[in-house]
């Protein structure tokens, strides 16, 4: 029981807590990146245009059957070779981008996908434009679509990027080996308070989403 108390003393939460920050700043910071990155190259994949449609759909099936670890590895060690150096953090936000980007790109399009045919039809018939009819008719109804499996991919990036303490990103993950790299007693507290930490962040976005899909259903 004294292991517990020790572990949880103030300066080692606050030392978590200050690794939660720099999880939480780089997961915000690529999920934004990302959602608007994949929800371009998703629209471009749907519409098909000539060749471009299909050197992307190429693409995003290229990294998405790449792990991420070998995609953080590229940012931070291959990157330098080419005379770009970023650090743990950039890195780390170029990599989960990237990953991210690609997972997004399909569930965008396979979302649009879902939406019945018809509907641009009749769209079209009632003389809307094709913009008009993705924007007022389709995309509505897609988002809400969208939204669980989108939700379920962000909750895996905030959790992926623990992955990052190969870089030496100081992250959650990496403060709590840092703590209890000093006292092995300490395995097991932080592994419970990273549990704890992990799920909270997770749950809150979870709970967003389905704040935002009751909403949209409204």
């Amino acid at each position: 029981m004294s292991n517990f108390i020790q572990a949880y003393s103030w300066l080692n939460i606050r030392y978590l807590l200050e690794g939660l920050w720099i999880t939480v700043e780089i997961s915000a910071v690529s999920i934004v990146f990302s959602f608007i990155i994949g929800g371009l190259l998703g629209l471009l994949r749907y519409v098909k245009i000539k060749y471009l449609s299909a050197i992307v759909g190429f693409v995003i099936d290229i990294v998405r059957n790449l792990p991420l670890l070998l995609i953080l590895f590229f940012t931070f060690f291959g990157l330098p070779n080419i005379g770009i150096k970023p650090d743990a953090i950039m890195a780390a936000i170029l990599a989960m981008t990237v990953f991210e980007s690609a997972m997004v790109a399909e569930i965008i399009r396979s979302g649009i996908q879902a939406v019945d045919p018809g509907q641009m039809e009749a769209a079209r018939s009632n003389g809307m434009s094709y913009s008009q009819a993705m924007q007022h008719i389709i995309l509505p109804q897609a988002i809400k679509k969208m939204i669980p499996p989108l939700v379920s991919q962000f909750v895996s990036l905030i959790k992926d990027t623990s992955l990052a303490t190969i870089i030496m990103l100081p992250e959650l993950m990496y403060h709590a080996q840092i703590i209890y790299g000093q006292n092995t007693n300490y395995v097991l507290p932080m592994f419970l308070a990273l549990a704890v930490l992990y799920f909270i962040v997770c749950y809150a976005l979870s709970w967003l989403s389905r704040i935002l899909d009751r909403r949209l259903g409204a």
